[in-house]
């Protein structure tokens, strides 16, 4: 086979520039820190600001650097790995899972929800909303759907909204006898209420994970978990969700 057009078009110069910056940040900086200014990079790496800007947004693309209003460009901290292998069978909030209850409504879902919990719908659910952070920065939003019929011995009048309900909500599912789980995951965009949340732009990618939790009764719980895509990576396995680091290929 000949050499193709594509073959011959040297490496662009952007990124040639990128591949120089992931380097200089693996070592001449920390997970956080605030990079200098267009300029400054520019006159150290003697490029144009206009390559330079090409070669942060595709680290920025790559989960390796962080724009955060008001602080300027930062380096991005480690991943969170979102396993999509065997699951670790424990309901939400158990084992100090790393998310932090915000919030729990009652209402009717959506009929993809309703679908998913197998529950008619003029049936009442409760909505936690839970959200986990990783080194100050929220990496993921977290809604999850529990029939009042899953959890009867939750008083109405028992915390009636923020994070105490979210945990009385919670704490009555630990109740049950979790017989299995399982989960899929799939690239989707943000939502305006997610987005605002993860501080994304609405229609951001993101990972949509979803987790149906098993009782010997049914479906006892959905959750539909959105995460950062710039900030995770998919494991396998039967390690559950953990924090692991990734560094860009050169």
């Amino acid at each position: 086979m000949g050499t193709t057009q594509l073959e011959s078009v040297p490496e662009p110069k952007y990124w040639h520039l990128k591949t120089v910056l992931s380097e200089a940040l693996d070592q001449d900086f920390a997970v956080g820190e605030v990079l200098p200014n267009e300029r400054e990079l520019a006159a150290r790496f003697g490029v144009a600001r206009a390559t330079l800007r090409q070669a942060l947004e595709q680290l920025e693309l790559e989960g390796r650097l962080q724009r955060r209003r008001g602080v300027g460009t930062t380096v991005a901290p480690p991943r969170v790995g979102v396993a999509v292998g065997s699951p670790q069978h424990s309901w939400p909030g158990e084992c100090a899972d790393g998310w932090e209850p915000v919030d729990a409504v009652d209402g009717i879902p959506s009929a993809a929800v309703l679908k998913l919990l197998g529950t008619p719908a003029d049936q009442p659910v409760h909505t936690v909303r839970r959200t986990r952070v990783t080194q100050g920065q929220a990496v993921a939003a977290e809604l999850l759907y529990v029939p009042a019929a899953s959890v009867p011995g939750l008083s109405a009048i028992d915390a009636p909204a923020g994070p105490a309900r979210a945990r009385a909500v919670l704490r009555e599912l630990q109740r049950l006898a979790l017989d299995g789980q399982d989960r899929s995951v799939e690239l989707g965009s943000a939502r305006a209420d997610d987005a605002k949340e993860l501080d994304r732009l609405p229609g951001a990618p993101v990972l949509l994970v979803t987790t149906r939790y098993f009782t010997a009764a049914g479906t006892a719980a959905v959750s539909v978990a959105t995460y950062r895509a710039d900030t995770c990576r998919l494991t396998f396995g039967d390690s559950g969700v953990e924090i692991t680091e990734t560094r860009a290929a050169s």
